[in-house]
């Protein structure tokens, strides 16, 4: 039997009571052969989520360490309520497979704006990329050049503008655009804050390839998504010799900031 493909089934947890949950996460949510770090995020929120156990409260919040990189597989979720509140409700939550812990994180719970103006907004994204992919950009799969490594693309239609990978001429840093979306499902809160840890290093853009791992990633969900192609726009501000920052930006089809994430990660090794 094949494993399912459906984001909606990559979330889903089985209570074992007193703050437990089991879950799995299948080899097609993996990047090469370990679990990708967005998706493990996006089970520990919501678990946090589930655990809580309030209509319209959501995983406002989330930031998560990354102690190391497990393999597909059942994982176990164990949350610890640290808050109750009003407005927002603290929860500390960790993951584990066997006996060890793969993610330690604390996701802070409330209520997300929505369908309502901000304030005072800076996008980055809406004036650079459409709501739509452009016409021609290759999805990844069966042939393209990242699909031996990008095993999301079995339930997720991903869609890397892949001329924003290179170093820039200017010397500048990269920018780098994706347009995604879940297959056979609607985009969720779950799925774009899997989608603030979607791009390929931006370390591509001096030339360092291979494995970048995250060390500390956090999130904050800003919105909740419309049904639609999110964009997702990643840049950082520094690429060390040993330690680089990453930011992802993801916008819905309608324009508007839905997550926004920063993660500390290590600078992948020159090849030998």
């Amino acid at each position: 039997m094949t494993s399912s493909t459906l984001f909606t089934d990559a979330m889903a947890l089985t209570s074992a009571g007193d703050g437990v949950y089991h879950g799995v996460l299948n080899e097609h949510w993996t990047i090469g052969p370990k679990v990708h770090g967005g998706a493990m995020l996006a089970l520990c929120a919501n678990a946090a989520r589930t655990g809580f156990g309030e209509p319209g409260v959501e995983p406002i919040a989330v930031s998560g360490s990354f102690l190391w990189a497990p393999d597909p597989g059942s994982m176990e979720v164990v949350t610890t309520v640290r808050k109750r509140g009003r407005r927002v409700s603290l929860i500390d939550v960790e993951l584990r497979q066997g006996d060890r812990t793969a993610l330690r994180a604390a996701i802070t719970l409330g209520t997300p704006e929505h369908h309502v103006q901000p304030l005072l907004s800076v996008n980055p994204v809406v004036p650079l990329m459409t709501p739509e992919p452009p016409p021609g950009l290759e999805p990844i799969g069966p042939g393209h050049k990242m699909a031996d490594i990008v095993h999301l693309a079995h339930g997720c239609d991903i869609r890397p503008s892949l001329t924003t990978f290179d170093p820039r001429p200017d010397g500048g840093m990269p920018v780098i655009e994706y347009w995604v979306r879940p297959k056979g499902v609607a985009p969720d809160v779950l799925f774009a804050l899997l989608c603030g840890d979607v791009s390929a290093p931006v370390t591509f853009g001096v030339n360092r390839f291979g494995w970048a791992p995250t060390v500390q990633l956090t999130a904050y969900l800003r919105a909740l998504p419309a049904d639609g192609w999110l964009r997702v726009m990643c840049t950082a501000t520094q690429i060390g010799q040993d330690w680089f920052d990453e930011d992802h930006v993801v916008v819905d089809c309608e324009g508007r900031i839905i997550v926004q994430t920063r993660q500390l990660a290590m600078v992948p090794a020159l090849p030998s």
